[in-house]
């Protein structure tokens, strides 16, 4: 992409471009590039003795020099569950909004790394060589969703991460489509814009109809109700309390990820449990199965 008298800005999807998984996009002017989310994808049956599939950045290892910051757009495994990995081979800032760093943070600690991770807030602009990136608030199925609103020296590109319209969402945070459409009246160059499930007729349920199903599921069961979710889904994990709450259910965490975020979360006021709402294992044991939920990866 050029225009007259400009260097070309290069679009790099190095995964997730044509498919579920691994996303991550490099932006290029110059000698600048920045990478916008990190993420991997998990193995099928086609991948017999596979973990985790990672993009593959080579075209990063051969100009390591050029990459100058990493932005995350939210805490979702495909889209932050290989930065350990990128940042054993090379170092560089990481940028995100609270929750994210949280679930980053975690997987760092577990890998042993040490990294420059950056809080920032919706509305937040930051300079990196000829680009400034500006963050967005985005409806999800995780707090802290972001989008990217990127200046370039030949235009704006609007990066979305995964984001829904959804107008009663779980957590109160909604997508700006305010400030979508100041970008639009000034002008874009380029949309690259969550498409999953876009080719499929109608509008994506709200997080509320998950919350109902769950509580109506919780509520009406004779004995434990087993929830299983990826452990990077806070929302998920408060709405299965909620429910246990208000149907005199304990809750059982298992799985190191799963009470590793859980634990996180608690901290840093993204998840709300009671004091006595999580069992130990004995307490499991000894705990009636009608009185008893467990959530696990």
């Amino acid at each position: 992409m050029t225009s007259k008298g400009t260097l070309p800005l290069r679009v790099i999807p190095l995964g997730g471009l044509g498919e579920i998984g691994r996303n991550m996009m490099v932006y290029e002017y110059g000698d600048t590039m920045i990478a916008v989310d990190v993420g991997l994808m998990f193995p099928d049956t086609e991948h017999p003795g596979v973990d985790l599939i990672i993009p593959d950045w080579q075209y990063i290892l051969d100009h390591k020099e050029r990459l100058r910051a990493v932005f995350l757009t939210h805490g979702h495994e495909d889209h932050i569950g290989a930065v350990p990995f990128l940042l054993r081979d090379v170092t560089v800032p990481v940028f995100c909004l609270k929750l994210t760093r949280g679930l980053v943070q975690v997987k760092l600690k577990e890998h042993r790394i040490d990294a420059e991770v950056t809080v920032v807030e919706p509305g937040d602009a930051i300079e990196v060589g000829p680009f400034t990136v500006e963050f967005f608030s985005v409806s999800h199925s995780i707090p802290d969703s972001a989008g990217l609103i990127i200046e370039t020296p030949v235009g704006t590109v609007v990066h979305t991460g995964d984001f829904k319209i959804d107008h009663t969402p779980v957590g109160g945070q909604h997508t700006d489509l305010g400030r979508l459409a100041a970008v639009g009246e000034e002008g874009a160059l380029l949309l690259c814009a969550d498409s999953t499930y876009a080719e499929i007729e109608g509008y994506t349920p709200s997080e509320q109809v998950v919350a109902e199903t769950l509580d109506r599921i919780i509520g009406d069961a004779e004995g434990r109700v087993i929830v299983t979710t990826f452990a990077s889904l806070i929302s998920r994990v408060q709405m299965v309390v909620d429910a246990a709450e208000k149907h005199g259910r304990r809750v059982f965490v298992t799985g190191r990820s799963m009470m590793n975020n859980v634990n996180m979360a608690r901290d840093l006021g993204y998840l709300r449990v009671p004091g006595n709402m999580l069992m130990t294992p004995n307490q499991m044991k000894d705990h009636p199965d009608a009185k008893t939920v467990i959530v696990c990866t």
